[in-house]
């Protein structure tokens, strides 16, 4: 068999680049056979030529024993393992592995029978264990290769939404905290409209910590309602006044008619409001103010943010929605407000973007579809 594969090998490496070829996506490369079915050959070639001349500790460290060997790979195994590591990069599944080495069988078995040439039963033994092994240490590393890049993603996945809870937590204690410092140096009841916000924000922690509860135990989605824009922009900026009080800037809301509506998720799209407000303040300059209004645009709802930061450098406006990216040298956040505040409006429907007013600042636009109060 050896002397049949040595003679015909330009021949059997074209007839499985065909097969692969007409295999649906997929294309026969150089790339794609470096470590697959030429190297194979040879392999196998040089394993029988071993086996023939009595040499059978060659054979096995060419092609590995029966059954392979788990503690160390033979030369077959490591460029079958290589194999496998470059389909999986090239995009291909586990079949397209097999079928790499199933279309050499079948082309062996082909041309043996169109030329007539009988080969032994130990011959074909060998084949079968080269194929064996080859197969298994390929599918092996693939699939290794595979649940690693899989873990990856759902480490990265998983790590995004703990930051993201993590993030509105935070905001919502912050917002606690601050209304209690208010209420014990004025010395107030919680009674009045600093109570109403402190109240909110330990509304805000009971139903993140429950909407994460629900997701962990069942994901059950988020309840959406129909609601009026004008009491949504008032509940945001009473939260939002005494960020601006900290900041030292001041907060100015334009009047909203009283008729506006919009559907979704009203805590979700209030903690994207409350991200873009808390971003404003963070970046404006102290002495100046943010303008928050909201009004309709033919059958869409825009919600306006508009700070005076001085503008954006050229270039960062694509950026600033990125989960974990940070505009200033100030790292005491996470650089996740703008990406939770783009994915909470997305969730409902809407569409979050910024425009930048060079020298003077930024606005940041939350559009919504326009729904009639009921």
């Amino acid at each position: 068999m050896h002397e049949f594969l040595r003679n015909n090998r330009d021949e059997l490496i074209a007839r499985c680049k065909y097969k692969v070829s007409k295999r649906p996506r997929r294309a026969a490369t150089e790339q794609q056979l470096s470590n697959g079915v030429p190297l194979f050959l040879d392999q196998l070639t040089r394993t029988l030529e071993a086996e023939e001349a009595n040499e059978g500790g060659e054979s096995i460290r060419i092609s590995g024993a029966s059954g392979g060997d788990s503690l160390a790979l033979s030369e077959m195994g490591v460029s079958a393992a290589a194999h496998g590591k470059e389909l999986l990069k090239l995009g291909f599944s586990v079949d397209q592995v097999v079928h790499d080495y199933g279309d050499l069988c079948q082309a062996i078995t082909d041309l043996a029978s169109e030329r007539d040439a009988p080969f032994t039963i130990d011959e074909f033994r060998t084949l079968n264990r080269c194929l064996d092994n080859a197969i298994a240490d390929a599918v092996t590393e693939f699939s290794f290769q595979r649940d690693t890049t899989i873990a990856r993603q759902h480490d990265a996945a998983a790590n995004e939404r703990l930051g993201f809870l993590v993030h509105e937590l935070r905001n919502a204690l912050g917002t606690a905290t601050m209304a209690v410092a208010a209420l014990e140096l004025g010395n107030m009841t919680v009674g009045g409209a600093t109570g109403a916000v402190l109240k909110r924000s330990h509304e805000s922690l009971k139903i993140l910590i429950d909407r994460s509860l629900d997701e962990v135990r069942s994901g059950i989605p988020d309840e959406t309602t129909t609601f009026s824009v004008a009491e949504f922009v008032a509940d945001a900026s009473n939260v939002a006044r005494m960020a601006a009080g900290a900041a030292d800037v001041v907060l100015s809301v334009a009047l909203v008619d009283p008729a506006l509506g919009v559907h979704g998720n009203r805590e979700l799209l209030m903690a994207a409001l409350g991200n873009l407000l808390q971003n404003a303040f963070k970046f404006t300059h102290p002495h100046s103010e943010v303008t928050l209004k909201a009004y309709a645009f033919g059958e869409q709802v825009l919600i306006d943010v508009i700070d005076q930061c001085g503008g954006l450098p050229a270039g960062s406006a694509d950026r600033l929605f990125t989960p974990f990216t940070q505009r200033s040298d100030d790292k005491s956040g996470l650089g996740l407000g703008l990406s939770i505040a783009r994915n909470s409006v997305v969730s409902d429907s809407g569409t979050l973007g910024v425009r930048d007013v060079p020298g003077i600042g930024c606005v940041f636009t939350i559009s919504l579809p326009r729904h009639h109060l009921h």
